[in-house]
This record gives C-alpha cells, sequence and structure tokens, in this order.
C-alpha cells in the first residue's frame, strides 16, 4: 500500500534530499546531493554536460534507487518505491526526450495520466459498472478541461508525432499535469525548440507556475530559460554540488565560469 504524505504544514518541505549518493560500478554520478524545495518554488538545476542532472531526477522519480542518502516527498520515504508510487506521493516529470505515447489521441495521452487514482477495481473495468462508466466520464470531463485551459482542444483527436515539436512538449507537460502533482519535474523541456517556441515555453512555465498550486523544479540547458524563471539555481558538475544561489550569483560565480569553461549562455 503506498504511505500517504504526512501531516504539511504551509511551509513543510515538498521535497527533501539528504546526502544522495548514486553509483553505477565504480562512476559516482552524484556526490552528497542534498536539497530542501518548498510550495510553490520554482527552482532550477544546471551543469555541463554529463554533470548528473537527470540522475538526480531519476532517483527523485524512482527510476534509480539511491546507493545512499535519502529522499522525502511530502515528508514520505521513498526509497524502495516503484515510480507509479512516488507519482502517487505527487511527483510528476516530463523528459529530455519526449515521451508520449504516439499512436493515441492526444486526449487519451492526458486521460492516461489520470489512470493511477481510477477509484475502481478489474472488476468494475470487467462489468463496467456504474462505478466505472462515472469515473471514466469524469477523467474525460477532466482531461478535456486540461486541453481546453491550455489551448490544446483542437487537436484533440490528434496523434502526437503529426503536431510540430513545440505541440508536443506542450502536450507531455499537460499529461504531467493531469496527475494533479505537488511537485513537477521538467527535464530540459526546452530542447530542440527553436526561439519563437523557447519563448513560448517561458511564458507556459512562468502561467502554470502562477495559476497552479505546484512546486516546479527545472533542469535546463538554455541559460536565459533558467534565468528569467528561476528563483534560485543549484549547480552541479561532476555529480557534486559548486554553487547555489539567485540567477545573478550563479551568473558570475567562478566556479560555474569554470566549470562551463567560459561558456557564453552563462
Amino acid at each position: 500500500m503506498t504511505q500517504q504524505p504526512v501531516s504539511q504544514t504551509e511551509n513543510s518541505p515538498v521535497l527533501e534530499i539528504r546526502g544522495l549518493t548514486q553509483r553505477f560500478g565504480g562512476l559516482t554520478a552524484v556526490s552528497d546531493f542534498n536539497v530542501e524545495l518548498h510550495p510553490g518554488e520554482l527552482v532550477g538545476l544546471i551543469g555541463p554536460n554529463g554533470a548528473g542532472k537527470t540522475t538526480v531526477f531519476n532517483l527523485v522519480s524512482g527510476f534509480y534507487q539511491p546507493s545512499e542518502g535519502e529522499i522525502r516527498v511530502c515528508g514520505v520515504p521513498t526509497t524502495g518505491l516503484k515510480p507509479h508510487k512516488v507519482t502517487a506521493l505527487g511527483v510528476a516529470r516530463t523528459f529530455q526526450n519526449i515521451r508520449l505515447w504516439n499512436d493515441m489521441s492526444v486526449l487519451d495521452n492526458i486521460r492516461v495520466a489520470r489512470h493511477g487514482k481510477l477509484g475502481y477495481g478489474f472488476f468494475h473495468a470487467v462489468a463496467r459498472t456504474r462505478t466505472y462508466r462515472l469515473r471514466e466520464a469524469e477523467i474525460e470531463r477532466e482531461a478535456r478541461e486540461l486541453l481546453e485551459i491550455f489551448k490544446l482542444d483542437g487537436y484533440a483527436d490528434e496523434v502526437p508525432k503529426n503536431l510540430p515539436y513545440g505541440l508536443q512538449r506542450k502536450v507531455e507537460i499537460v499529461r504531467a499535469l493531469a496527475e494533479k502533482p505537488k511537485l513537477l519535474l521538467l527535464d530540459e523541456p526546452a530542447a530542440g525548440l527553436n526561439s519563437v517556441d523557447v519563448q513560448e515555453l517561458i511564458r507556459l512555465v512562468r502561467w502554470i507556475h502562477q495559476t497552479f498550486d505546484i512546486t516546479i523544479w527545472m533542469i535546463e540547458h538554455h541559460m536565459d530559460v533558467m534565468m528569467e524563471l528561476c528563483e534560485r539555481i543549484k549547480v552541479i558538475d561532476f555529480g557534486q554540488t559548486i554553487a547555489e544561489g539567485t540567477p545573478e550569483e550563479i551568473r558570475n560565480h567562478p566556479a560555474v565560469i569554470t566549470a562551463y569553461l567560459g561558456d557564453d549562455t552563462i
């Protein structure tokens, strides 16, 4: 049975990570990583390629189990929990490489995200009971409302592979929001987008942050996106934290400049 989140005060962390270390054979991908995310924050995680950023997200979302350390979501330890159990605690994510079901409609992609909290069992599904019919109708209504909110209702019956890349990114974010998370992990949401789509993404993430009761943690290589959106940024290199602070502090931090070898995106 999935553990339930403990009673949270307004300032209790949505996510707590203590001493997180991940080894793959002789390689230490993440070393003694620590962070707290509080309700309503929008925080960035950056670092050069191979720094360990996506590994951190994979650990938080349950795809990997840590070699050492502890992760708590809304006060609940997640060690040993499968990804769907972590999702049930309130964590949703997107991926650097878009992962949509391309043979299903946009609407069905959103509907599927709600099926982790069906509220009915196998018997109801097989017998198509009244409970089943009411819940499925509710899930479809919620999915269509989300598509309308994000101006995607005109694409409800399209399959994602037929949509422009920027819209596919948007559908993936909406699918994550359909899970009604407390913590949304965005793994390089601007990857592969052109400059116009990047500006649209900035507006979208800012609007989501202002509109939904949600904490957002982002990985992104587009530094203009991070500097414009994030309240604070954590920087890792070779799995170790090298800096943390406001966007302006990070922009001028010597260790960050060294890690990026003078990359003009910083």
